[in-house]
Order: C-alpha cells, then structure tokens, then sequence
C-alpha cells in the first residue's frame, strides 16, 4: 500500500524482496504491485515517488498486504476508508504485514488488539495509545500476532520479515537466493 509521506525503505525494500524472489526463482507465488490510498503520484519522503497501478477503491484485497510506516501513518489513523479497506483485507488476504509505524494502521483497524506486535522502537508508546491491548515486544525485528498478521520493527526490519514470508512461502533454497542477490546480512 502506498501513500503520501511513507517511509521510502518501508516500501521499497519489501518491494524488493519480492520481485527479486521472482526473479531468482520463476516459480515464486509474488505478484508485486502498488495500490494507493489515491489516485495518481504519491510522494514518500525525500521525494520518492510511486505511481500506484491501482487504488483502494478500485483494488480487492492482496494475496500479502504490506502496509509501510512513516509519518503519513498518522493522518491515515483518521481516514474510515482506509481503515475499512484495512479490515477488508483482513478478512480476505492471506498474510498483512506491518513495517515499522504501519503497525499503527493496523492497530486503527483493530487488528493488533489482544495480541504481540512490534513497530519502530519510537513508536511504541504510541502504539499502545493506539491499541491498548497490544503487547508492544520491543526487542525482536519482527512479530506474528496472529495467523495472517505480522508486524516488523523500523524501516529496514520490514525486509527480514519479507525474507521470512519468502522462505515460509517458496522455502528457505528461494530465501537464500534472494539474500545472496540482495546481498543482505541475513
């Protein structure tokens, strides 16, 4: 999901993960696109610009929803259309996952209450104001809250957690594929 004021590495790196597991391996599941809270360019920081191939009015729910974090979280907190289109992928994605303070989205939408979950680590009071009764794990670069939520810590903590659902869903030979490619200190 993209949006204005997003954090770049949050989307950009997920992103990454998932195309370069296509590409080290034909047979990945991954079809990467970019859906937008609107219409046309957004802007993350530093002037990062994507232009979403789809928008949540127009697009159904993802197979893996990536929510990013940033300082464009906040006004989404405050957007029901957001939210709803949130909850909806909840009931029809097969995993949503979190990077840094998309945590918050997901917790505006319900879906962190009553279970772990992590955020970037200047996030996490506000993460609790936001969802009281999240248990905020402060020490892990990513979480399971449940089944089909995962959580990850700040910015770069959202591409070991790609790596994860990579080798959870194309197995670990793909996985080290893909940190071999990326050459990541996996």
């Amino acid at each position: 999901m993209a949006f204005d004021s997003m954090e770049v590495l949050d989307y950009a790196g997920p992103y990454e993960v998932f195309n370069v597991a296509n590409e080290v391996d034909p047979t990945s599941p991954f079809e990467v696109s970019a859906i937008g809270v609107r219409a046309g360019a957004l802007t993350g920081r530093g002037g990062f610009t994507v232009l979403p191939s789809a928008t949540i009015a127009e697009a159904t729910a993802p197979d893996i929803l990536i929510v990013p974090g940033g300082s464009g979280t906040r006004p989404l907190l405050h957007e029901p259309n957001v939210i709803d289109w949130i909850r909806s992928c909840a009931e029809h994605s097969e995993l949503v996952l979190s990077v840094c303070t998309g945590a918050l989205v997901l917790a505006a939408a319900g879906m962190l209450d009553g279970c772990s979950a992590t955020t970037h680590h200047g996030a996490f009071d506000e993460l609790l104001a936001t969802s009281p009764t999240t248990r905020v794990v402060r020490d892990q670069r990513f979480v399971q809250c449940s089944e089909r939520v995962w959580t990850s810590g700040g910015i770069s903590a959202g591409i070991d957690l790609s790596l994860h659902i990579v080798g959870l869903l194309s197995g670990a030979r793909v996985r080290d594929l893909v940190v071999a490619e990326m050459e990541w200190g996996w």
